[in-house]
């Protein structure tokens, strides 16, 4: 709409014809603020992006089609054909893209800024009908054995393309003959999809919300299965096993501290309840007492004197005597129960 500002029908009091036109006597350009860099040789035009591409500066798809205030330039020639080159900038952020026209392949080129995203095929390997160029149209007009040649080509590719094409006719009327039952069977594959999906998404709802979670989760895999297989979150023993564990930890651990082992402990106990109870078995030994008097008496010195030796003898009778039996075992030595002798000793 810029260019119609100057085609208005109102001239100024103080219009002079012979300085030329209106825009030449206000001193601006008909294109207005799109020539405002027409000394530099830049023209300011509306540009489509000719296909897709992804910025380099915000990574971002821009779809083709989307139009840019393009900065115009001619920057050389091919044969009597323009180059022309072009540069906007990316309405996502700062970066800026220049593309410029390719002529010899009737295409554009991106010179910096952005990447292309690879939608280009041949089109003899998809068996496309490609038209003849323009040199391929002359030989065709000029030389008749070449013609000869296309046209036999032609023949030959047709007929191998007749089978094939036979099969896709007679696929096309196995599965579209009858449109009731194909929309039948289409209709049943998506409910059938839709509720996999419903499914999915609730699974996954449930799983975001014990993990206290906003994100997009992807769909499963075997990979990912295989993966959390192998990885343990939980601990290797339950609870009940644990405290088990530790239960049997108090009972084996010994009462009184001692400098053997736990191990060492665990393993007497064990022989001491399979065996019964007697001195031997707990480690009392009995006093010699007969030596012990004797080896008194026999110690010489000015302080024995012959009550010392009548008690020695005393010892030695009583010794001689059958002990008693002890109702309760004691840890300590046997001696002990016989304390009226230990007494008078």
């Amino acid at each position: 709409m810029g260019e119609r500002k100057g085609q208005n029908k109102y001239y100024p009091p103080d219009y002079d014809p012979k300085v030329g036109g209106l825009n030449k006597f206000l001193g601006t350009h008909a294109l207005r603020e799109r020539a405002r860099k027409i000394h530099l040789g830049i023209i300011i035009i509306r540009f489509e992006m000719p296909y897709n591409i992804w910025c380099e500066g915000c990574k971002n798809h821009i779809g083709m089609g989307v139009r840019y205030n393009a900065e115009k330039t001619k920057i050389g020639m091919y044969y009597s054909t323009p180059i022309q080159q072009f540069r906007m900038k990316c309405h996502l952020c700062d970066n800026y893209i220049v593309i410029k026209t390719d002529p010899g392949n009737l295409d554009y080129v991106i010179v910096s800024g952005a990447r292309r995203q690879e939608n280009r095929w041949d089109p003899t390997e998809n068996e496309q009908i490609v038209p003849d160029d323009k040199t391929v149209q002359k030989k065709l007009f000029d030389d008749p054995m070449y013609k000869l040649e296309h046209v036999v080509t032609d023949l030959k590719t047709s007929e191998d393309a007749k089978p094939r094409l036979r099969r896709l006719y007679q696929r096309n009327d196995d599965a579209w003959s009858d449109n009731y039952e194909a929309n039948s069977r289409l209709r049943a594959t998506f409910r059938a999809k839709k509720k996999e999906i419903k499914l999915s998404e609730e699974n996954d709802n449930k799983l975001l919300a014990r993990c206290s979670l906003d994100i997009n989760l992807l769909p499963e895999n075997d990979q990912d299965r295989n993966m959390a297989a192998l990885m343990r979150l939980q601990s290797a023993k339950t609870i009940a096993e644990r405290e088990k564990e530790k239960i049997s930890d108090i009972m084996n651990r010994p009462a009184l501290t001692c400098e053997a082992s736990t191990d060492v402990n665990s393993n007497k106990r064990k022989k001491l309840l399979g065996c019964k109870l007697d001195g031997s078995n707990l480690g009392i030994v009995k006093k010699n007492k007969t030596a012990t008097a004797v080896n008194v008496a026999s110690i010489p010195g000015p302080n024995i004197t012959a009550e010392t030796s009548s008690q020695a003898e005393n010892v030695s009778k009583k010794e001689s005597a059958p002990a008693p039996i002890c109702s309760n075992v004691s840890l300590v030595s046997s001696d002990y129960c016989n304390s009226d002798s230990d007494e008078s000793s």
